[in-house]
């Protein structure tokens, strides 16, 4: 059952309307009066004079008025009438004025809302930041890591074909020292009777590799040089693009070389005398 108004109680308790309206626009002009005492939120002690049984105190005669010589008359319905619009008149002014007031705390209120918003966003960018400067600075220490291997490792190429360089600049092919000797019997011939010949050692390596487009380029390693220099050189003078991480293979018989192979010498890995490599996406 919905709750019933103090309007309602009153006229269900058999007073009459106007005495009833009476009655609460009074009482609501006294609340609206006296909202801002002290005491207002206190328990109400009714004064002793309202017990039953005590002595009553005056009260003020609603629906008096007092004249100018002291006299409270009965008012009449049109001063009830004006007095009931001033009730109404200022009932609306209260109203405003705690609409505006409970406006201006809602935009007090939404301000601080967005001032906290705006500051946890400055908070989250800051954070944010911060966290891409290091992932920045962690790849520019990366990059030049990179680029500082990549260097000494082309530092060593270069030591290592200078010095195969002045190891064979000043010695004759063995083919020509084959030809100044117009009397030996040819190897081939079948009186020459002799030993076996010895198996040759390779010192140095053949290295054609196949790219991903389908091109090859072709160089020469030292037999103990590791298979990563080949790696590295395919890194500086082929067409792979930067960033693509590769392996190589053996085409045939079939064999993918891993990491720790990378170490191992060229000879270690049966590509010596010569060898073909192919390029793979990993």
């Amino acid at each position: 059952m919905a709750e019933l108004t103090t309007l309602e109680s009153l006229l269900e308790m058999g007073f009459d309307r106007n005495r009833a309206n009476t009655f609460c626009l009074r009482t609501l002009l006294r609340l609206m009066e006296h909202e801002n005492d002290p005491d207002i939120d206190e328990p109400y002690v009714p004064p002793a004079g309202n017990i039953l049984g005590g002595e009553a105190q005056s009260q003020p005669n609603i629906g008096y008025i007092e004249t100018e010589d002291g006299v409270k008359r009965p008012m009449t319905e049109e001063e009830k009438n004006e007095q009931v619009k001033r009730l109404e008149e200022l009932m609306r002014v209260k109203q405003a004025e705690r609409r505006e007031r409970e406006r201006a705390e809602e935009v007090e209120r939404e301000k601080q809302r967005r001032k906290q918003g705006q500051e946890l966003q400055q908070m989250r960018q800051k954070l944010q930041d911060d966290e891409m400067k290091k992932i920045a600075e962690q790849r520019q220490r990366e990059k030049m890591e990179d680029k500082m291997a990549r260097q000494r490792v082309k530092e060593k190429i270069a030591r290592d074909r200078e010095e195969r360089a002045q190891k064979f600049g000043g010695i004759a092919p063995s083919s020509t020292a084959a030809s100044s000797q117009p009397g030996q019997p040819s190897p081939s011939s079948p009186t020459s009777q002799g030993p076996p010949p010895t198996k040759k050692e390779y010192d140095e390596s053949r290295i054609q590799v196949r790219l991903l487009d389908g091109s090859t380029i072709t160089t020469v390693f030292k037999a103990q040089e590791p298979l990563a220099a080949v790696r590295v050189y395919v890194q500086m003078n082929g067409n792979t693009p930067e960033g693509q991480d590769f392996t190589l293979l053996s085409p045939y018989p079939r064999h993918v070389y891993t990491e720790l192979d990378m170490e191992k010498p060229l000879k270690e890995l049966g590509l010596v005398p010569s060898a073909v490599l192919v390029v793979a996406k990993k």
